[in-house]
């Protein structure tokens, strides 16, 4: 499939059971609301997919349920995070042969490169598959910083196409937009960060709280697209309580959790991590169900 790269493309969870087994069915569910959302990809098995908790096997056992389940309507995207450049290219090559659309590329886990190392490691990765590419920058979570010199660097790979900027400051985006001149698509990758990097030149959000209020999510990216801010910026202000749930090192929890609260899916993770208990899940819950009791009245999609 040939992917457009605007729009909201969440960044999909992955269900497990409460044996903590693959729930590919809700997983399938899910999937199904935020399509009718009007969302305009998937990104599977990034961190919010717990990419890391799964097996080779698992992780393609994801890839093609979300195939399944999107039929065709919208691009499914992979995440890949490996620990090495070699297990990155395999996972990579068994993805084309799924019959994925793309990936979204993370640095090597559990390493700091440096900018010579990380370009290795992105070019190695991009020439081992002919499919597009999402570069996804994210020092603060993987200590790895990809500057706008190192992206121009890279710029000769065509299929390096879209970048997920989550360096936790707006104002990369101005000085993506001035080194790189269109080169790639900048993807929105911080929740709570979004109006304004929409406002900055973001063609695209990698959303994460999305996924537990698709269609809040969805008017307020195209009612933003239609640079139509004042009523974005109504909707923006209910909501960012809410979107700073996708940041701090319990994100996965956080929005697993408000997707149940939504009648979504299950807040099962797996280990190291734990479901949240205690002050901190009544905090937490205190905040989804505040937001979904104030929810304000959106319009259907666009593209619905």
């Amino acid at each position: 499939m040939q992917v457009n790269w605007k729009g909201v493309f969440p960044a999909v969870t992955t269900q497990f059971h409460r044996d903590l087994t693959l729930d590919l069915e809700g997983t399938a569910r899910h999937i199904e609301a935020l399509i009718d959302s009007g969302v305009s990809g998937l990104v599977m098995l990034g961190s919010l997919g717990e990419n890391n908790a799964l097996t080779h096997e698992e992780k393609l056992q994801v890839a093609h349920c979300a195939m399944e389940a999107s039929r065709g309507r919208v691009p499914v995207l992979s995440g890949v995070s490996e620990l090495s450049t070699g297990e990155a290219c395999r996972y990579v090559r068994a993805g084309e042969k799924a019959g994925l659309d793309g990936f979204m590329v993370m640095p090597a886990m559990a390493y700091r490169a440096d900018a010579e190392e990380a370009k290795a490691h992105f070019l190695t990765v991009a020439r081992s598959t002919g499919l597009p590419i999402i570069v996804y920058n994210n020092p603060i979570a993987y200590y790895v910083d990809l500057l706008p010199e190192t992206l121009l660097e890279m710029a000769d790979q065509d299929n390096l196409v879209a970048v997920k900027e989550s360096c936790g400051d707006p104002r990369r985006f101005t000085d993506l937009a001035n080194a790189l001149k269109g080169r790639y698509t900048l993807f929105a990758g911080v929740d709570d960060l979004a109006l304004e990097c929409a406002m900055l030149g973001a063609e695209g959000w990698i959303a994460g709280i999305g996924l537990a209020f698709p269609k809040e999510n969805q008017a307020l990216w195209e009612l933003m697209m239609a640079g139509r801010w004042e009523e974005a910026r109504t909707i923006y202000r209910w909501y960012t309580p809410l979107l700073h749930l996708d940041v701090g090192v319990k994100f996965v929890q956080n929005i697993k959790l408000a997707i149940q609260e939504a009648g979504l899916g299950s807040e099962w993770v797996r280990l190291p991590r734990l479901v949240l208990s205690g002050e901190e899940r009544e905090r937490v819950l205190k905040i989804i169900r505040h937001g979904m009791e104030n929810r304000p009245t959106v319009p259907e999609p666009a593209s619905a």
